[in-house]
Formats: structure tokens, sequence, C-alpha cells
């Protein structure tokens, strides 16, 4: 077995169980492509089984902390067993389910989303491509299931040296699929969509959502980076009059329309905009237009700290600009995705965005991943997603 060694002091985030070595910890040691390799401390204690990755700055990622642990096909098997069960007790009110969150779930750049009876899998971490052969073979075994879409097509494959790659793993099928999600249905496409297909991550906040547009009444409603119309929905099943929906993809706003449709509301009833969202907020504040219900979720602007501080600028603006549009007494669901920014300075840059755009507001909230997206407590990057529900003040 090979063998890293860390630099002095270096050790205290493997003791605290947390599974990331960067390569400025790394003191002496390497390994091939995604092997498994023993991580020790400076004077050579155990630390952890690793899979080594020498492209990427993120040198080692954790399987173990277990010194008496094989890392080998029955390793990933309880790791699967222990994934997937956690998700059946969850009892998820959608088909569309996370089953395997990645380091949250012991299985560091594995990622696997269920949608019916279709997999669909990410391998981002050299260690994962590596056992890809096993990991799809032993996924299929837990959960019974046939068929496995491939969606390795993610930025992160590059940073671990690998190409993309996408087609189907185990069988084959339709890529255009439809879940249904609490009282709702939704259609997606497994090959050309965001992620996996779909933002399972979001499921609570749509719930959520619709919850308040009724308990408010609230009758127009904004919905800024709407992708394929799930706050959409949300607000019409919510009792909203109109629904405004902007997005800068033709494609997903067509989806978008299709949803609205599949579930029975009335097309016509809505606006769909393939615009810019700060240009189309600006436009609204000149035009006078304000909303009783807006949802701000933007693409990922911060992926790492590096970026945090261009982030909250952008953050800032757009978040400025709807609460100026946002109507007495209306609601703000507004979220950051952003591994960079940390739930505290998300509510500070809010906070900053009222205070310029002479807005107060009550937080009556607070929003993150689905609970299928598993967060633990040794690895806090888990919390990707934050939201803060804002009331403004009359």
């Amino acid at each position: 077995m090979k063998v890293i060694r860390l630099r002095e002091g270096r050790e205290r985030s493997l003791l605290r169980r947390h599974p990331w070595v960067f390569d400025s910890a790394v003191f002496k040691g390497a390994g091939d492509s995604g092997e498994t390799v023993r991580v020790e401390s400076h004077e050579g204690g155990f630390l952890a089984w690793a899979a080594f990755s020498p492209a990427s700055r993120m040198r080692a990622r954790a399987w173990s902390f277990t010194e008496a642990e094989r890392i080998d096909a029955q390793f990933f098997h309880r790791k699967l067993l222990a994934a997937v069960g956690l998700r059946q007790r969850l009892q998820v009110p959608s088909d569309g389910v996370r089953l395997v969150h990645g380091e949250s779930d012991g299985l560091p750049g594995f990622v696997v989303d269920r949608y019916g009876s279709t997999l669909v899998a990410q391998f981002l971490s050299a260690g994962a491509e590596r056992w890809k052969k096993v990991l799809a073979d032993t996924l299929l075994e837990v959960t019974g299931l046939a068929h496995l879409y491939e969606r390795s097509d993610a930025a992160a494959r590059g940073l671990e040296g690998l190409p993309e790659v996408k087609g189907w793993l185990r069988g084959s099928g339709p890529t255009e699929l439809t879940i249904a999600e609490h009282e709702w249905k939704f259609g997606l496409d497994i090959a050309g969509g965001h992620k996996t297909g779909f933002y399972l991550d979001q499921r609570e906040s749509r719930a959520r959502f619709a919850q308040w547009v009724r308990r408010l009444g609230a009758q127009r409603v904004l919905n800024c980076y709407c992708y394929t119309g799930g706050f959409t929905v949300a607000a019409l099943a919510g009792g909203a009059g109109e629904v405004t929906s902007i997005d800068s993809s033709g494609p997903a706003l067509e989806r978008a329309r299709a949803n609205v449709a599949l579930n029975g509301f009335d097309v016509a009833r809505n606006e769909f905009l393939d615009a810019d969202v700060n240009a189309s907020l600006r436009r609204f504040g000149e035009e006078g237009r304000s909303f009783d219900a807006i949802v701000l979720d933007p693409p990922k602007l911060a992926p790492t700290v590096a970026h945090a501080e261009k982030a909250a600028r952008a953050y800032k603006d757009i978040n400025r600009l709807a609460l100026k549009l946002l109507a007495p007494g209306g609601v703000l669901f507004t979220y950051s995705c952003s591994g960079g920014i940390s739930a505290d300075l998300f509510h500070k840059i809010v906070a900053s965005a009222g205070t310029d755009a002479g807005v107060d507001g009550y937080i009556a909230d607070r929003m993150g991943a689905a609970p299928d997206h598993s967060m633990t407590l040794t690895f806090p990057e888990g919390e990707y997603l934050k939201g803060l529900v804002v009331i403004r003040k009359a």
C-alpha cells in the first residue's frame, strides 16, 4: 500500500474526520489516479485510507478513518446500503430522490439521483472513477434497478484530470422523464438538464413557497432564474394569479411552460421571459411594477472562498433590486448555492442589500437543501445551499 505523509501539524482536519487533504498538506508520497493510499501524520501515525488524485489541488479524499478497514467491493456495498437505507427512512415526498450525496455519505465525489426507475450518477473524483464498475454494479444490486445513466460532465471532472463522460452506463431507456413531487408533476431531461436533470435540493423550498403564497394571498409573483419552473408551479399551486418567470435559457423556459401545463394550470396566465435577470429587475423598477412574492435562485456565483468578494457584490445587487420591487408585506425567497458563501455572510449580504434599497424585513425562515442531500457534523461544506425567507416590513 502506498503511503502519503503529511507535513507537521497538518493532520488536524483528518483527526476531526474531515475527508479532504490538499496538496499543500502533503510532505511526501504519491499514488496513481484514484488509487487507495494510506495517509499518515508527519510522525507516521495512521490517519485515513484515501483516494489519491495527482492532478487535483485536493490531493486525496478519505474513504475511511478506520485502520482495520479494507477499501474493497464489500466496503462500497456497506456504504451504498447505508445511503439508500437513510433515504428510505426519510420518506421523501417524491420519486425524485438524492440517494448518494458524496462526502456526506462517505463516498467522496460520487453523486446519485433516482428518478422513478432510472438512476443518474456522477463520478466526479479520481477515486469514484477508479471504482466506477464496482459502484455501478453495487448500486443496481442495492436498489434493485436496471437503468443507470452517467452524467460525469461537470467541471469538477476537469479539476481531477478526468474527461467528461455522459451516456448510459447500465441498461438503456428514455432520457425524458416525469417525476411526482408533493402533489405536482415535473418533466425533466437527464441527458441535457442541469446537474443530473433537476434541482431536487429545492424540493422543500418549493413546498414552503406554495404555503407562503397561499398564506399571504400573493397574486403577483416573480420567479428569477426559474430554470424549468419548479417555483412557478409552486406559486400557481399556492393560488397566485399570475407569475412572471425569467431565465436566460430558451429551452429551460420551454420546459417551464410544459411543466405549468402538465400540472393543469393556464399557461396564458403566466409570463415567460428569455432575458437577463438584472436587466429585467431594473426595467421593472423603472416601470413601477411590484410583486407580492419573489424568488431569487441564481446559479453558483462563488464555487470557492476565493470568489466570495466578487460574488457578494452580485448577490447584493440582485437582492437590492428585488427588495425594491417587493410590495410591503410581500415575501422574498432568496438563495445562494455557492460553497464560498457562508450562511452568515449571505445574511449580511442580504441585510446590506436591504439597507441600500431602503427596505427592512423580517426573517421568517431559513432554508437549506432537502434532507436527502445529507449534511454531516464533520463536513460543513455539505451546507452549500443557503436560503432566507424575508417578509418586507409594511
